[in-house]
């Protein structure tokens, strides 16, 4: 255990950033299955909606360095890319 105040500060600073961190990435995760949910159910309108608000999602936590801004291009970049394919294949059977 800590005996210093300064270290007990950073304990609980730590913790509490910790905590924030854990949420916002929750959040993100939620927001990406929810995307790939509705890619997988083939509704591109709902699908079209839930991405650019995951991708919204996204770079707002590569924003507060929760994630790498690089993983968080990545990720926009493959759920983008699902999307584009489900509306090449729904625009294929018109």
């Amino acid at each position: 255990m800590a005996h210093t105040l300064q270290a007990l500060k950073r304990i609980r600073q730590s913790e509490k950033k910790r905590l924030a961190n854990k949420s916002a990435k929750s959040r993100m995760k939620t927001a990406v299955k929810k995307s790939l949910a509705a890619i997988a159910e083939g509704d591109a309108e709902k699908a079209r909606t839930l991405v650019n608000e995951s991708v919204s999602i996204l770079y707002r936590t590569a924003g507060k360095n929760v994630i790498h801004k690089g993983t968080a291009a990545r990720k926009a970049s493959r759920l983008v890319r699902k999307l584009n394919a489900l509306s090449a294949g729904q625009e294929a059977k018109s």
